[in-house]
């Protein structure tokens, strides 16, 4: 059951986070460092490297933040005010 109202942008597990973050960040990087050296045809790393972060890197650093306070943090709201709190376990 989905807690939360705004759009969820955690994975699974930490290293599958960390896995898609490298993937999306070493390909943007490398869309525009190699330009120089091949050319306009490097581009094409681009688009892998933002479906890797799910649109953009400041959604992959929320998505982490999202993964590693899963299961740790809940969201409790009462009276129109919320507070995030440790998770009963």
């Amino acid at each position: 059951m989905k807690t939360t109202d705004g759009p969820d942008f955690a994975s699974s597990t930490l290293p599958r986070h960390l896995a898609r973050g490298a993937v999306g960040l070493g390909s943007l990087i490398g869309a525009f460092a190699l330009l120089p050296l091949y050319g306009p045809l490097t581009l094409a790393l681009a688009p892998v490297g933002l479906v890797a972060l799910r649109g953009c890197p400041m959604c992959w650093a929320i998505g982490l933040a999202q993964t590693l306070s899963r299961g740790r943090l809940r969201r409790e709201c009462t009276d129109g005010r919320c507070e995030l709190k440790p998770a009963s376990r």
